[in-house]
């Protein structure tokens, strides 16, 4: 098994990534022939909502990450939460899952999320840079 260290967490939900803050996470590989990987996140518990649900239902989504160095393109898995547990104010969410997409396809991911949110033209390539200059540029 290998663990690294997260620094940013999506969840990508109707075609949208929304940014979850992090306190803390980490990732591990379980290097096992099924390709898990076990992924924690330790959020302010507002963010409940979004995982609450899916951790009753056991439904799979998908969520990004971005592993060790914010220089690093997110990486796409398709997980279900396996434990949900409030600590104060904040909660750890554990997931379960698979890698999804090579993490190359990131750039035509975001550009398909912005030309979902309306922008075009010089907007769209004003944002698209801001947007992958700020994965590269989050210091967690």
């Amino acid at each position: 098994m290998k663990t690294f260290k997260i620094v940013a967490l999506q969840i990508y939900e109707e075609k949208k990534a929304t940014d979850i803050p992090l306190k803390d996470g980490l990732i591990i590989n379980k290097e096992n022939e099924d390709g898990y990987w076990i992924i924690e996140a330790f959020v302010d518990k507002q963010y409940i909502g979004h995982f609450q649900k899916r951790h009753e239902s056991q439904e799979l989504f998908e969520i990004r990450v971005i592993i060790t160095h914010a220089a690093n393109d997110p990486a796409p898995f398709t997980v279900k939460v396996n434990t949900l547990q409030v600590l104060g104010e904040n909660i750890s969410v554990l997931f379960e899952g698979r890698l999804s997409k090579r993490r190359n396809e990131y750039p035509e991911m975001l550009l398909d999320d912005l030309i979902k949110e309306g922008l075009s033209g010089d907007q769209l390539i004003e944002e698209f840079r801001n947007r992958m200059k700020k994965g590269r540029d989050y210091k967690g």
